[in-house]
């Protein structure tokens, strides 16, 4: 008789390539497509037969989950944020944590450096200018200038550094870290220093609990108005309020994000503002990296559930 396959907790929707890799590999459960009261009488049926959980970084996943899923043995994570995953939990109960390091740096410091440009040119106003006629009648105002400037970084991981290259060619780089390292940029300790030095501050760092609403009112206000604020990292190191109430002041002079503390939800102020440049945290959604990200994860299931090292563990 053919041994039942095990079975996968899906908590968000994937690409095509990987759901397709998951599906060959295990009854896969779709978990964010049930309601509540489905959830917990699925678990009360079945929570023996999940051996991996499958999420996104802006996810994770919760104790009390891990909690309900007694033969549960991995959790992987399509990103490489672990800020909503209890590491020394999941440790504790022997489940293997993995995430999609390296693969997704260039996409992402890209992604820094475009939106700041944009913030900076003012692209996607000129765009809107041009697709509504108004350039028959008026020619736009003057944008600001990117090269030249002075950009200081929040965190210097894989990630900030690939963004301090990037930027090195425009002007100085300086960047702001828990403790120093190697680099040919300027460690600056104080992070009020480095938000008065700077006219564009890029955050690049982890979220967790010591950098939670890092960039709030006294950062920003050290930013100044003349300044810029760029983030790529997760929402929750920014206090939302503080930058909405620093935007409304003119206390900065505006702001490029991909990252929001309530994703999918947005502070109206934020999206009505012409100063803001706003996506819907694409930093590593390019068809190629998705398709790496994907072989990641699929690569760090198959090493578990044949008990070898996996590529990626976190833990």
């Amino acid at each position: 008789m053919t041994e039942p396959r095990a079975t996968a907790l899906q908590l968000c929707p994937f690409t095509d390539h990987l759901e397709a890799g998951l599906r060959a590999r295990f009854r896969v459960i779709r978990w964010f497509e049930l309601d509540a009261e489905a959830q917990a009488a699925w678990l009360a049926a079945e929570a023996h037969s999940v051996r991996a959980v499958v999420t996104g970084g802006h996810i994770g996943c919760s104790n009390a989950l891990m909690v309900a899923l007694p033969a549960l043995r991995i959790v992987t994570v399509h990103g490489v944020g672990l800020d909503k995953i209890d590491l020394p939990f999941a440790t504790g109960r022997g489940v293997r944590i993995t995430t999609t390091p390296g693969v997704l740096t260039d996409d992402v410091a890209d992604l820094a450096v475009g939106l700041l440009i944009s913030l900076l040119r003012e692209i996607p106003r000129g765009d809107a200018f041009v697709r509504s006629g108004q350039w028959l009648d008026a020619d736009r105002p003057p944008a600001r200038k990117v090269t030249g400037r002075h950009f200081g970084i929040v965190g210097l991981g894989q990630i900030g550094a690939a963004i301090a290259a990037r930027l090195a060619p425009f002007g100085r780089v300086s960047w702001h870290g828990p403790r120093d390292k190697p680099s040919a940029h300027a460690w600056q300790p104080d992070l009020l220093q480095l938000a008065r030095d700077c006219s564009v501050l890029v955050v690049a760092c982890p979220a967790n609990a010591a950098t939670r609403h890092l960039i709030g009112a006294p950062v920003l206000e050290a930013l100044g108005p003349a300044g810029v604020l760029v983030n790529i990292a997760r929402g929750a190191v920014v206090d939302e309020q503080a930058l909405v109430a620093a935007l409304a002041s003119n206390g900065i002079g505006g702001a490029a994000l991909d990252v929001f503390e309530d994703e999918p939800r947005v502070p109206q102020a934020l999206r009505d503002d012409p100063r803001v440049v706003l996506t819907p945290h694409v930093g590593s959604s390019t068809v190629e990296t998705r398709v790496a990200m994907a072989e990641l994860v699929l690569a760090n299931l198959d090493a578990c559930m044949a008990g070898q090292p996996l590529p990626t563990a976190r833990n």
